[in-house]
């Protein structure tokens, strides 16, 4: 039986694939779960409408992101801790405190947005990596200072 992914399925395929599977497998599984439907000319039409529909949106969103990575070239983060001796921070700056400054600054990003390995626990300049989209990506400048 000839079936058209919905959902992805492991060791099968992706969204999308239309694929040639036992009738069993297709009827007792596939299809009461909904992960497929069958491969009819109707919905190979709507699932070529949907795939224009999610490149459109994906060309936009990427518009999108390299607009607001235009607008932070330039930009620098400054945050000011508590720090004690050998410039160690009393605790750490992460993504969250990130986000917050440039909130104020005009910047309205998630924190899921900064590829930050591990909190930053000392005083300097860091270079913060900022995933906007799977293809924009712009370095932040993160200028952490002791607080007076």
């Amino acid at each position: 039986m000839e079936v058209i992914l919905k959902k992805s399925v492991e060791g099968l395929g992706t969204p999308g694939d239309v694929l040639q599977v036992a009738d069993g497998y297709a009827r007792n599984y596939l299809l009461p779960m909904q992960l497929a439907v069958h491969a009819t000319e109707r919905n190979r039409r709507h699932l070529e409408h949907e795939k224009r529909v999610i490149d459109h949106q994906e060309a936009k969103d990427k518009e999108q992101a390299q607009e607001i990575a235009a607008q932070m070239i330039g930009v620098t983060c400054t945050l000011s801790r508590r720090a004690g001796e050998n410039d160690r921070l009393f605790g750490s700056v992460t993504s969250m405190d990130i986000a917050e400054v440039l909130r104020t600054e005009g910047f309205d990003l998630e924190r899921r947005f900064f590829e930050l390995a591990d909190p930053i626990r000392e005083l300097g300049v860091f270079m913060v990596p900022v995933r906007l989209h799977t293809d924009v990506v712009v370095e932040l400048r993160v200028v952490v200072e002791r607080e007076e």
